[in-house]
């Protein structure tokens, strides 16, 4: 019941053309089939999954102008509410023999969620590419009848579908990352041009960060609640203050052999900042959102390579920090990651974001 798929590639796929045989590589298709053994149609039950939609329209309403884009983040919406109910039921966290193209092992969990965006998506009718971390194609997921033209409301997707899975056996929180581009292709894109991104963190609550770019920039949150029926707003905005003396830095074995890295772990301790780490880059950043203020790093060395990819997760994260007050910088250059050009869909890069004047610091500490 649980899906793998074929090898990745850089093609795109005929959303008209049937959904591709599986092997053993364990690569999402992208078609969105449902495990049989671990079912979210219960969440849709009794009109849930509109009672859903319609109460985060409510909220998105007044604050996106394109009632296409607020379809696509309802999407999001359903996305989560369905990977919700798999992590509560998911007891054997087993796994499924492959690995994606980080390395990863994949457990069965990664694909049956990566498999419930892809339905969301795909039933959204507003999609017409997405890719991510388990299935790393620029796939069609536009509906087979829809010839729709370049100039007509379309939006593209990259996401991670289960943010932390190696730390979930600890039931530690995770998270999904969801970035919305206009038109048709993630390639050749940047980070800027999204938008609106969103970060959902499965934890004692299900919470959903929505960053809406623009004139006025805004980042607000909901909260699933009332037997996951409901969206409620949490927090009308969100803002990162310009200092604060909280730390999670990522890929800490580079420190071993970048000692800029070393030297600015050290500053922190002797400093007496706060260490907030838990090893997911979502709950790691979502924590500086929860207490407005902070530093997330991840830094590479020679002997400990960059992992985080700017498609599935620097790019919508960084759109979530720059919105809400904060800064983003390149680990190696002066730089917002939202310029970053995803010239690959497995480019990987290192990254600090968090309050200005703790990135200005990592600044100093890292690239002079």
């Amino acid at each position: 019941s649980h899906s793998k798929a074929t090898s990745p590639t850089m093609s795109t796929s005929s959303a008209a053309d049937p959904a591709p045989p599986v092997d053993a590589s364990g690569i999402g298709d992208g078609s969105g089939t449902k495990c049989l053994s671990h079912s979210y149609s219960t969440v849709d039950s009794d009109g849930a999954s509109e009672s859903r939609v319609e109460s985060l329209s409510a909220v998105l309403k007044d604050e996106v102008g394109s009632e296409k884009l607020v379809e696509a983040i309802c999407a999001l919406g359903e996305a989560t509410a369905h990977i919700a109910l798999l992590l509560q039921n998911y007891v054997e966290h087993t796994f499924a023999g492959t690995q994606n193209t980080s390395g990863d092992e994949q457990l069965h969990l990664d694909i049956d969620c990566d498999n419930a965006v892809f339905a969301a998506v795909r039933s959204s009718g507003v999609f017409s590419v997405a890719a991510s971390e388990e299935t790393p194609t620029e796939t069609a997921v536009g509906r087979p009848d829809d010839n729709a033209g370049a100039d007509d409301v379309t939006f593209s997707l990259g996401f991670d579908p289960l943010d932390g899975s190696s730390i979930i056996d600890a039931n530690f929180s995770v998270g999904s990352i969801y970035g919305i581009w206009p038109g048709k292709g993630l390639l050749g894109r940047r980070g800027r041009e999204q938008v609106a991104s969103a970060v959902a963190l499965y934890g004692p609550r299900t919470t959903l960060c929505i960053a809406l770019p623009g004139s006025s920039p805004k980042v607000l949150e909901v909260t699933l609640v009332k037997n996951r029926t409901k969206w409620e707003l949490s927090r009308d905005s969100i803002q990162l203050k310009p200092a604060g003396k909280v730390f999670a830095p990522g890929n800490l074995r580079a420190s071993n052999d970048n000692a800029k890295y070393a030297a600015l772990i050290n500053h922190w301790i002797e400093e007496r900042y706060t260490l907030r780490y838990s090893g997911g880059m979502v709950p790691d950043v979502y924590h500086m959102f929860a207490k407005s203020k902070g530093v997330f790093s991840n830094v590479s060395s020679e002997k400990a390579r960059a992992k985080l990819r700017l498609l599935y997760e620097v790019a919508p994260i960084g759109l979530i920090v720059e919105c809400a007050g904060g800064m983003t910088t390149h680990e190696a250059h002066d730089g917002s990651v939202l310029d970053e050009v995803i010239d690959d869909l497995d480019r990987r890069l290192g990254v600090c974001f968090g309050s200005r004047e703790e990135v200005e610091k990592y600044k100093r500490f890292m690239l002079k």
